[in-house]
């Protein structure tokens, strides 16, 4: 008895998993991205800064102030902030500083008092920036406002190094360093999060079908009309006034999963280094291509021209030239109505094309009106 109820638990929970993976197995493989990974939200992004500085303390490797004679100038104004005139007309060579561009990137609703990174590029002829360290530099949006204000000490990843008979090696790129954390913030921007009884998400790859999937969706999990796809890249969504109630909905909206559009049937051909990707739905109409390379060599000699016995001619010196022409015979392949991708593939690669070859065949193919696709070389 106690061996018939062991067996019939056993039997239940076998068929309990069993139940379970089937449904797993039934269950549709899912390739949807989150709305905020395909799109981003109208008038919330980052903002850029730049401004000019100087780097100090350098080991003789800042600017020749004789050929970047505005290193010199910008030392000068520098040394006035702090009531430390230099007589006009002073000629002084300092090599451990040099003029930099100082570049940094604001994050939408950055507050004053938080750090972000900088960029410090040299503007001069500045051997090397290792060692250095940035004075106070003032940072400037599009608009002209100081936004934040960077110093610090540079982090340089590259190496320069020069020997007296002008002999150097240089690893990476020493004139170029970087400060982590080294701006604070000093001004807040603005942005049109809060403004308005709507919010507008911009697709980051304009399609069509994916705005209109994307309205679908929001619409799904929100309600009817709460979406409108204005465009092939702009999803307009009613939100909520208040501030605290329209960043739980956002949060809410950016989690949403949309299935994206798929892309125009191209064929990319990168004609420099000769890479050629061939997207999907590529099809071609029926077309017959033959393959084959024809090698032309041609060689120039010289030959000893000799006179006849007893006869009164001189030895003379004549051009040779031998021409050679060689052709490869590669079979003709067809390609059939509607052959895909993995068909062009296959036929291309049976005759050994390399990827210049490739490309000519592709360009040819779309020149005839065969191939189904946009050809874009880059």
């Amino acid at each position: 008895m106690m061996r018939n109820v062991r067996f019939k638990k056993r039997q239940n929970l076998l068929l309990s998993l069993l139940i379970v993976v089937g449904q797993f197995l039934a269950m549709p493989l899912s390739q949807a991205d989150r709305i905020k990974d395909i799109a981003t939200l109208q008038g919330v992004q980052a903002n850029q800064l730049v401004g000019v500085g100087l780097v100090t303390g350098l080991d003789g490797t800042g600017d020749q102030t004789t050929q970047a004679p505005f290193t010199a100038e910008s030392f000068r104004a520098y040394l006035d902030q702090f009531g430390i005139p230099i007589p006009p007309g002073s000629n002084f060579q300092t090599r451990n500083i040099a003029v930099v561009s100082v570049q940094a990137e604001l994050p939408a609703f950055a507050k004053p008092g938080q750090s972000i990174d900088v960029t410090v590029s040299s503007l001069a002829n500045a051997a090397s920036l290792r060692g250095g360290t940035l004075e106070r530099t003032f940072l400037m949006g599009v608009d002209g406002e100081v936004y934040a204000i960077a110093q610090g000490n540079l982090i340089v990843g590259g190496l320069g190094v020069q020997g007296a008979d002008g002999s150097s090696v240089s690893i990476n790129v020493p004139s170029v360093g970087r400060i982590p954390g080294g701006a604070s913030t000093v001004k807040e921007v603005e942005t049109a999060f809060n403004q308005g009884d709507s919010i507008t998400f911009n697709l980051k790859r304009a399609d069509f079908t994916t705005a209109r999937r994307v309205s679908r969706a929001i619409n799904d999990f929100m309600g009817q009309g709460t979406a409108t796809a204005l465009d092939a890249v702009s999803v307009k969504v009613r939100a909520p006034l208040d501030s605290q109630a329209r960043v739980a909905y956002v949060a809410e909206l950016e989690n949403i999963q949309v299935d994206q559009g798929e892309e125009a049937a191209r064929v990319i051909v990168n004609s420099r280094t000769g890479t050629i990707v061939i997207g999907q739905h590529v099809r071609v109409s029926p077309a017959a291509i033959t393959h084959g390379s024809l090698s032309v060599t041609i060689s120039e000699g010289f030959g000893v021209s000799q006179p006849g016995p007893f006869s009164d001619g001189e030895t003379a010196v004549v051009p040779q030239t031998d021409i050679d022409i060689e052709q490869e015979s590669n079979r003709m392949f067809l390609f059939d109505t509607g052959s895909t991708l993995s068909d062009i593939v296959q036929a291309i690669n049976a005759v050994g094309a390399a990827p210049g070859d490739l490309a000519a065949i592709l360009e040819a193919l779309k020149q005839s009106g065969a191939l189904r696709a946009d050809l874009i070389v880059i």
